[in-house]
């Protein structure tokens, strides 16, 4: 099965615990590579591998302050004291010019007593060269690549890290796109290397066709897997489930689909609900730590903690939980504490036994409590910021605008919601930005801005609304967002189904009616339906009509958490029929979003 976490954990674990390098060791690390063994390995096991410790390749002593991504065991004064001689270093690194220079000047001043080098992605024969010329004392004894070039967030959920490629995305078959290449060529080596761990060589590529970006990665990759026999998987019973689909056509096979943000810039502006996504669109989510430095009445142990699916079971049981589901979820954490401690408390110390059973369970105790307080501090600023901003009115606005057509309402409310003094700046802006998508032709649009900027949002903010339609307006996306579906049928029967559920069903599912785009492509292709006038077909050794058993999506510009808990849901209600990997160039919330259309032209 499909699990970018087990994968990276895997090649890890390989790294840390050859027999080549076995005995006291060094684990060297660049600034990425540092996020994915924080993302996937835990520091007790890293510890457990004789690693005495972890440090950056690019640490000296004009830049001592290094994130070390929450590793274990990092010493740099030690290196420098020459105390490490006696030491083997392994090495695990993006194959770039930059560090292959510090490789080349590592070995002309060795500080170890061997060199173990993987590197994340594929290693060009030039680099493979300049390397073994410059290791004059013949330390180099292990060069391998395992293609772990991304991070993991979850089992099916997979980012690059790599900021400002909405503009990448735009500058796609343009002079501009010179500037941007490097960022195309990070996000095709990220592609690529998603393939090559999970040892996928897909039956078909299929892209966005409204994108030339897509197209081209499509076309790039497609020419890659045909001209290198690494690419060539022997083909293994978890490549295809077998049987058949929807119609009788075959099931089986991997699909890469090529997606481009431009085509839904409705999800990463919207207010989110569940748990991880809420805390990205509050508080930020990044590299797993969320930041709490400044919110009131939270502990100096507690400004910057951490989130991590794999290594908190409370937040991988819950991540995907509402927010009134999540409260009722941490007074039961709190309340199962609490008992917890008191049986603790009342148990006898009245022997040497007891006094050493009681010390065994206090790290675990300690951890607990940790835990528990963590989560309450969380909740609590979620609330606080839900109540300040009154972000339960602004989210049943933003629902409206995403899924309904309404002009005279919506034009009357938002008129509302800008001269309002308790609407935040940024929700002005995301509201007026949700309505020039909907209503980018209605003669309402001067009149939205003037109100904007009555209601004290900057000019440069109201910019924003000419600069999101010149990047996304009807003009510049497939078709899809509203209006005709991606199977070719109208969508319109599915939203008023949909609003019906919402009146029936209550107020609780009026923050959750907008489904992403990416939803209907899921589903189209699980039914075999997805036009291929909206996603052409790059074929490698499948046929048109196969349903695949396992898709990898690729969204160049970003994903959001909204639409990674779709793919979760949507694996779990597809279990055994198809399952979807879900990768992007970052993970956006709306601050980050905004901060990339800034930077287009």
């Amino acid at each position: 099965m499909l699990d970018a976490i087990k994968t990276c954990r895997g090649y890890i674990d390989r790294i840390i615990s050859s027999d080549k390098s076995r005995g006291m060791k060094v684990l060297l690390l660049d600034a990425f590579t540092t996020q994915i063994a924080a993302c996937t390995i835990s520091q007790s096991t890293i510890l457990s591998k004789e690693v005495y410790l972890v440090s950056r390749l690019d640490s000296n002593a004009d830049n001592p302050h290094l994130d070390d991504g929450g590793l274990p065991g990092n010493n740099n004064n030690n290196m420098k004291d020459g105390k490490t001689g006696h030491l083997k270093a392994v090495c695990f690194l993006r194959p770039t010019e930059i560090n292959i220079g510090l490789l080349v000047k590592e070995l002309t001043r060795p500080r170890f007593a061997e060199y173990h080098i993987y590197f994340s992605g594929i290693l060009t024969s030039n680099f493979l060269r300049l390397l073994a010329d410059n290791d004059s004392h013949e330390l180099v004894k292990t060069v391998q690549e395992f293609y772990a070039d991304y991070l993991p967030i979850h089992d099916d959920l997979i980012t690059l890290n790599c900021r400002n490629t909405v503009a990448m995305t735009v500058s796609a078959g343009t002079s501009w796109a010179r500037d941007h290449a490097h960022l195309y060529e990070r996000n095709r080596q990220g592609v690529e290397a998603i393939l090559l761990s999970l040892k996928r060589q897909p039956t078909a590529i299929r892209y966005q066709g409204s994108s030339a970006l897509a197209q081209q990665m499509a076309r790039d990759i497609h020419e890659r897997i045909v001209s290198d026999q690494i690419f060539h998987f022997r083909r293994t019973n978890t490549h295809t489930t077998g049987g058949s689909g929807p119609g009788g056509r075959p099931r089986g096979g991997c699909h890469l689909v090529i997606v481009d943000r431009v085509d839904d810039p409705v999800t990463p502006l919207l207010s989110q609900w569940t748990y991880q996504a809420m805390v990205h669109e509050l508080l930020g989510l990044n590299n797993n730590r969320v930041v709490l430095k400044g919110a009131p009445n939270v502990a100096k142990e507690l400004e910057e903690v951490v989130l991590s699916s794999t290594e908190d079971d409370f937040f991988r049981a819950n991540r995907l939980s509402n927010f009134g589901e999540l409260g009722e979820a941490i007074q039961t954490l709190l309340k199962d504490y609490q008992a917890q401690t008191q049986r603790s408390n009342s148990s006898n110390l009245n022997t040497i036994e007891d006094m050493q059973n009681f010390m065994e369970k206090f790290p675990e105790l300690r951890s607990q409590s940790h835990n528990v307080s963590k989560h309450v501090a969380i909740m609590g600023e979620l609330a606080r910021l839900v109540d300040v901003c009154h972000l339960m009115d602004v989210s049943q606005f933003e629902q409206e605008l995403a899924c309904a057509d309404d002009q005279s309402i919506h034009t009357r409310e938002l008129m509302d919601k800008l001269g309002s003094m308790h609407i935040k700046i940024p929700d002005k802006l995301r509201l007026g930005l949700l309505y020039a998508l909907r209503y980018e032709h209605s003669a309402n649009m001067h009149r939205a801005k003037s109100e904007m900027r009555k209601g004290g949002v900057p000019d440069e903010m109201i910019d924003l609304m000419d600069t999101i339609l010149k990047y996304a307006g009807s003009r510049s996306r497939g078709p899809g967002l509203y209006g005709m579906g991606l199977d070719g049928k109208s969508n319109i029967m599915s939203k008023m189904t949909k609003s019906f559920m919402t009146s029936v069903q209550g107020v609780s599912n009026v923050y959750a009616q907008h489904n992403p785009l990416l939803v209907d492509t899921l589903e189209a292709i699980a039914k075999g339906k997805l036009k291929q006038e909206s996603h052409p077909f790059i074929v490698g050794k499948g046929g048109f009509d196969e349903i695949p058993s396992e898709v990898i999506v690729f969204m160049a510009g970003g994903v959001t958490y909204e639409e990674a808990s779709k793919v979760s849901e949507f694996n779990q209600s597809n279990f055994g029929k198809m399952r979807v990997i879900l990768a992007g160039s970052t993970i956006h919330n709306s601050t980050s979003f905004l901060d990339e259309l800034r930077g287009l032209p």
